[in-house]
């Protein structure tokens, strides 16, 4: 086979995987723009353009006070895992015994210990130290689950990507514990930190099973559970036209985060992860 050939098959099998990704998101796209009588053909990309469902969507999900809950879900629950990973994972990565070797395991295993298989346990355990249901109750979910697979990306990235040599430097000049972790040592993690920003963040903002089993209440709903309010049943049937509006709705906040972080998201998973 020529190199000109097999440079075209290439090409051609990349641009057949590309189409089949990218096919059910320009589906979804172009039917949030279409009526509900012209959802017939799915295949019809953008055969009618109106922003009748978005303003529907918008209005009847509550969006900014949904957004509003999400935020509070995700800034909070983020901001606890960055914080105490980065905090515990230096003195995994810098001391070397037997204790940090065990604590470290002990933070792994739980990236092969699905929640969902856990979550009866968890919830009679919450029910019995009488926390009460509402909304701030799947933070400690989120947290907690976010702990593992954050533990490992901080240990791996302070391991192989920061010498210790800097470290000691400034303990020559006088630093204390405190000083070269926040002075010194948390500013180099800025690539991992948003690589555990936007991984756990974009799964805690993506959320239903724990708000389902923890928030009852409408007024406290964040994004994704205010958007299954579209899903309908025989009596009254789905507006897909709606849904797919809500989708991108809901989407649309995280990809303009992504947009401004992806640089550092990509260099901090590469090295946290492979490196480590």
């Amino acid at each position: 086979m020529s190199g000109t050939l097999k440079k075209t098959l290439t090409h051609v099998g990349i641009s057949l995987v590309l189409l089949l990704n990218v096919l059910p998101l320009l589906i979804a796209l172009s039917s949030s723009f279409r009526s509900v009588k012209n959802m017939t053909n799915p295949l019809q990309l953008f055969s009618e353009f109106s922003l009748e469902s978005y303003r529907v969507a918008f209005t009847k999900m509550h969006f900014m006070q949904a957004l509003g809950n999400s935020l509070m879900l995700t800034i909070i629950s983020v901001v606890v895992v960055v914080l105490f990973t980065s905090m515990a994972a230096y003195p995994i990565a810098r001391i070397n015994n037997r204790l940090s070797k065990v604590l470290y395991l002990f933070f792994l295993c739980g990236l092969v210990v699905p929640s969902q298989m856990v979550i009866i346990p968890i919830v009679q355990t919450i029910q019995g130290l009488h926390i009460p249901s509402s909304q701030y109750t799947p933070i400690l979910m989120f947290i907690t689950c976010s702990i593992p697979f954050s533990s490992f990306l901080y240990t791996g990235f302070i391991k192989s990507s920061i010498p210790i040599e800097v470290e000691e430097s400034a303990l020559i000049d006088g630093a204390g514990l405190l000083r070269r972790f926040w002075q010194i040592v948390f500013p180099l993690l800025l690539p991992v930190t948003v690589s555990v920003v936007i991984t756990q963040g974009v799964w805690i903002w993506n959320d239903y099973f724990f708000n389902m089993i923890f928030i009852s209440k409408a007024a406290e709903s964040p994004l994704p559970l205010a958007m299954l309010g579209f899903m309908g049943d025989q009596t009254n049937p789905t507006a897909w036209n709606v849904l797919f509006a809500a989708c991108f709705l809901c989407a649309l906040p995280l990809l303009v985060i992504f947009a401004f972080l992806q640089k550092y998201f990509i260099g901090g998973l590469t090295v946290g992860s492979v490196k480590g």
